[in-house]
């Protein structure tokens, strides 16, 4: 495992370091003379691809701490995760750094391990993003309320501040290496007490870790053990650990992982198929959430799905997955093939003849699976033949 995450990590950055799919033409510069923090405060914006060529679509939003520079990394990634239909598109919004060590962090730190004496404003900082800068994207963008806090180190503390003290602010929370020891570790306490007191958290966190000193890694190592020990409904945890990459560039290792266990993909893995159609329904649900928009799977990731319940021999459940894919695609073929199937598997041959034909008076003659459902039909009449002797 760790020579993996080694190997993906520096992967990740070559590809990272030879591509770049932010595009300086689609950046968008916001200003906004914030009351809250009392000056000019500006955030860049990079629409996403289909953004003019679809104007009725609404997006999610990704809010990036620490500037602009980190779009093209974001960007680059979440375009391939949408080419794959693992990911939506997205809209970026980087805020760009005034005072850093004073907005990013919640307390005033008096640990020798970094400036005594500095700090405090994570809560005003909050307030700005929530009260103006929010507001003010929303207003002029076509955004969908799936919003994604991202930051590292002290911006990593500043998002699990923002898990505990704000959970409704935003639906997932990405923090790389977050600045645990900051402030005698009182957002570390802090989240754990948030934790022990919700019985549901309607939430997705990622944290991640690098080479980091021993004391930051035994805090750090502390906070990942309480998360996974102390699961609750609704809510993913989800943690990496890069033991050689350094402490800057564990954002850039940690992406693709943050992002791949974050969005839901279009095709459900079998693997989420634990209560037959109704968790086929909930998953959907999750996924529309995430993406601002009805979506249900595609016929042959559906097909799919119940395909592994004949593997399997549940041939009950399988059925019912077949048939809720024929009630989304009633003019698709293989939609009934895919019931015949089941039906032939447990032999019930008259059953699953009857979805064949319904399969060949759908299915035009030359169309692939066309030869697959003429050979099935002839298979299946040869069977009854024989039980018919």
């Amino acid at each position: 495992m760790f020579i993996f995450k080694r190997v993906s990590a520096l992967l990740l950055l070559l590809i990272f370091s030879i591509s770049s799919f932010a595009n300086e033409s689609q950046y968008k510069v916001e200003t906004i003379n914030s009351k809250v923090l009392n000056e000019e405060r500006t955030a860049v914006v990079q629409l996403p691809k289909s953004y003019q060529s679809n104007p009725n679509k609404v997006y999610p939003v990704l809010f990036r701490l620490d500037g602009k520079g980190n779009l093209p990394v974001e960007s680059a990634l979440l375009d391939s995760l949408h080419q794959q239909n693992a990911a939506p598109e997205v809209i970026l919004v980087a805020i760009e750094n005034t005072d850093r060590a004073r907005d990013l962090t919640p307390t005033v730190n008096h640990d020798p391990r970094g400036p005594v004496g500095v700090g405090g404003g994570g809560d005003k900082f909050l307030d700005f993003i929530e009260k103006e800068l929010i507001p003010h994207i929303e207003e002029k963008y076509r955004t969908h309320n799936f919003r994604i806090f991202s930051g590292a180190s002290i911006g990593g503390l500043l998002v699990l501040h923002s898990f505990q003290s704000r959970p409704h602010l935003f639906q997932a929370h990405l923090a790389y290496s977050p600045a645990v020891w900051w402030g005698d570790e009182s957002t570390s306490k802090d989240v754990k007490e948030f934790i022990s007191n919700s019985k549901e958290l309607d939430s997705f966190l990622y944290m991640n870790i690098g080479s980091e000193h021993a004391e930051m890694r035994a805090i750090y190592d502390d906070l990942e053990v309480f998360l996974k020990n102390n699961p609750r409904k609704g809510f993913t945890f989800v943690s990496d650990a890069f033991n050689t990459v350094p402490h800057g560039l564990t954002s850039k290792a940690g992406t693709f992982n943050a992002y791949h266990n974050l969005f839901l993909p279009l095709a459900m893995p079998s693997s989420l198929l634990t209560d037959g159609v109704s968790s086929i329904k909930e998953y959907y649900a999750r996924v529309s959430f995430q993406r601002g928009e009805k979506t249900i799977g595609p016929e042959w990731a559906m097909r799919q799905l119940g395909y592994s319940l004949v593997d399997k021999k549940d041939f009950k459940t399988a059925e019912d997955v077949f048939k809720y894919n024929i009630s989304l695609y009633p003019e698709m073929p293989s939609a009934y093939n895919g019931l015949a199937y089941a039906y032939e598997q447990n032999k019930q041959f008259q059953k699953a003849l009857e979805q064949v034909n319904i399969s060949l008076k759908l299915a035009k003659e030359g169309e692939d699976g066309y030869e697959y459902y003429i050979n099935r039909k002839n298979n299946l009449e040869s069977e009854l033949s024989k039980l018919s002797k």
